[in-house]
């Protein structure tokens, strides 16, 4: 029996570089719910932001839900790399949890989608914001404590209509 051949990226590589945004869903390995420890999103925190930061993106949105993350990477210039940033938040906490959470890990991938010209990048981003609401763990996505931004204001955001 051959083993299973992973699917390469849908998109060129190129496709993830510059001025684009990017919305990510990525899961740890067996629904671990790490993400209900503050501790733990705290120090995925601070890797996102190094992350971020290096690669000049901003985080329009995050959601840090029990046992997975969505986000929004958002490139700030020609040099940006949202697929770069992603896998350097990848491998950056998996160190981390191999550190502090053994037997705790990422699945090997991650979902994502470009966020195209004519899409509402408010309405994604209230989306990924409105999961814990969805979820159940919260009336108000406002109440949710896992939920934020790196570099932009997520209630400004939230409250307007944005088309790239």
């Amino acid at each position: 029996m051959h083993p299973p051949r992973e699917k390469p990226h849908r998109l060129p590589r190129a496709s993830y570089c510059g001025d684009v945004t990017v919305a990510i869903t990525a899961c740890l390995a067996n629904r671990n719910p790490l993400f209900v420890d503050p501790n733990a999103i705290a120090a995925m925190l601070d890797i996102l932001r190094s992350v971020a930061k290096r690669h000049q993106c901003t985080v329009p949105v995050y959601c840090f839900m029990p046992e997975h993350v969505h986000l929004m990477l958002s490139g700030q210039s020609r040099e940006s790399d949202t697929w770069q940033a992603m896998i350097d938040f990848k491998q950056a906490s998996g160190f981390w949890l191999k550190q502090h959470a053994p037997g705790v890990f990422w699945q090997k991938d991650f979902y994502d989608h470009i966020v195209r010209r004519k899409e509402d990048l408010g309405a994604q981003i209230r989306y990924i914001a409105g999961n814990p609401v969805r979820r159940g763990l919260v009336a108000d996505w406002r109440d949710y404590p896992h939920t934020g931004a790196i570099g932009i204001d997520l209630r400004e955001v939230i409250s307007s209509t944005i088309t790239l």
